[in-house]
């Protein structure tokens, strides 16, 4: 078929994006919309409409992902495509938002010119992407495919709650969410629009990536446990400070991160301190930390490195460790045949085009365990992300859905993307 016909409806695409922007935590700064919070609630149901609109029968699946589904002539084995709505606190309007709203706006231009695929196609709202405060990520993906654990729900985070529980008062079934619900389901392929979140695009001046890999992460959260004392009457060389050792720790995340490949990236994003007042010697301290690099031998060595530093000195200092760990994936190439399915549509379509990996973690490495999965760029203003200037325009985002379009029917129009691929697993 002709896919210039598939091009979306920029202005209805651009004011469903701000539309959906508006459902946002009052009190935060950005576009905040966090996993379990009323406004992510509200969100999902406009979400739910949209989709009906589309033409679109709309499940939850027990995983808690909303699954939009657009019959195909044959049915089979179906092809996904989606990606996620919560944000992270003090977000922006477009990360996730794009690959969801630009795979509904797919739908109604398949629809609208009468063009009916093959395959069933799939249109997903994975139920929170971003890192919660139980040091986990890409809860709906993960779930569904067979990733989480009962362990997991068992985390408590910095905020003293436990993930099962926060997961239970949302109004999620936890044994939906251990229900491995498209580990044995076959997939004819999967493929995710999302920004950049980096400058790599806007630097080179071109319209889209094609991601050749996911980067690995490794997270942590740290327990230092010291004494607390009234802080005008411990001398220094008495003290079990939690939050010295913690400070120490951070530096020692830093020096690991620096230390690294050129893809190595490391960062402490969450600190709390108890009893957190300043005449107070801090009894207890708890760091949240994270490590991403498409290296996987330095990533898998960071385990260690780290916990024997931060253990060291957290002896010096007299305080106990506490280290837990979790991985959120390993380095994650994307499928061959993919990429180069929408490279191919790009130059159809007189897009520029680079291969590059993603710095970024997305619901498109768990996907690639169960199907062939690959994902697509579109640039990021200053590479900025998770922060209220994050920014995309409309014509980019046009461009980025419109290569969506084709990539899906030439996705679909193969009798299978991956002929080595060997099916679920």
């Amino acid at each position: 078929m002709n896919v210039e016909l598939l091009e979306p409806d920029r202005e209805r695409l651009w004011s469903e994006l701000h539309d959906l922007a508006r459902l946002s935590e009052a009190d935060s700064a950005g576009w905040t919309r966090r996993v379990f919070s009323e406004p992510y609630r509200a969100a999902r149901d406009w979400v739910r409409g949209r989709m009906r609109d589309a033409g679109l029968a709309v499940t939850t699946d027990p995983a808690g992902n909303i699954v939009g589904r657009l019959p195909g002539r044959h049915g089979g084995p179906p092809l996904v495509t989606g990606s996620h709505t919560d944000t992270v606190e003090g977000g922006g309007r477009f990360d996730g938002v794009v690959g969801v709203l630009g795979a509904i706006e797919v739908v109604r231009r398949l629809r609208e010119t009468g063009t009916q695929l093959d395959h069933d196609l799939l249109v997903v709202d994975f139920l929170g992407e971003e890192v919660n405060p139980y040091s986990g990520s890409c809860l709906g993906s993960q779930a569904a495919t067979g990733v989480l654990t009962a362990d997991t729900l068992d985390r408590t985070g910095v905020d003293g709650k436990r993930l099962g529980d926060v997961a239970t008062a949302f109004g999620l079934d936890p044994d939906g969410l251990l229900a491995p619900t498209w580990a044995m389901q076959r997939l004819h392929g999967y493929l995710e629009l999302h920004i950049e979140q980096g400058p790599t695009l806007e630097q080179r001046g071109l319209d889209i990536g094609v991601v050749t890999a996911i980067v690995g992460i490794e997270r942590f959260l740290a327990t230092f446990i010291g004494r607390a004392d009234h802080a005008g009457t411990r001398r220094m060389g008495d003290r079990r400070d939690a939050l010295v050792a913690a400070a120490k720790a951070v530096l020692t995340v830093e020096r690991e991160g620096c230390a690294g490949p050129d893809s190595a990236v490391a960062t402490c994003g969450a600190l709390r301190i108890e009893p957190g007042a300043e005449n107070v010697v801090p009894g207890r301290a708890l760091l949240a930390a994270e490590f991403r690099s498409e290296d996987q031998t330095w990533l898998s060595g960071v385990r260690r490195r780290v916990v024997d530093e931060i253990a060291r000195h957290s002896a010096e200092n007299g305080v106990e460790l506490l280290v837990d760990w979790s991985a959120d994936n390993p380095v994650v190439p994307t499928n061959p045949s993919v990429q180069n399915l929408a490279a191919a549509a790009a130059d159809e379509l007189g897009a520029s085009w680079l291969a590059m990996p993603s710095g970024a973690g997305h619901d498109a490495a768990h996907l690639a365990a169960r199907c062939p999965a690959g994902m697509i760029f579109v640039p990021s203003r200053d590479g900025r992300s998770h922060c209220p200037d994050e920014w995309t325009d409309a014509a980019q985002i046009a461009t980025g859905v419109h290569l969506l379009a084709a990539s899906l029917v030439r996705m679909d129009q193969q009798a299978t993307v991956d002929t080595e691929f060997a099916g679920p697993r």
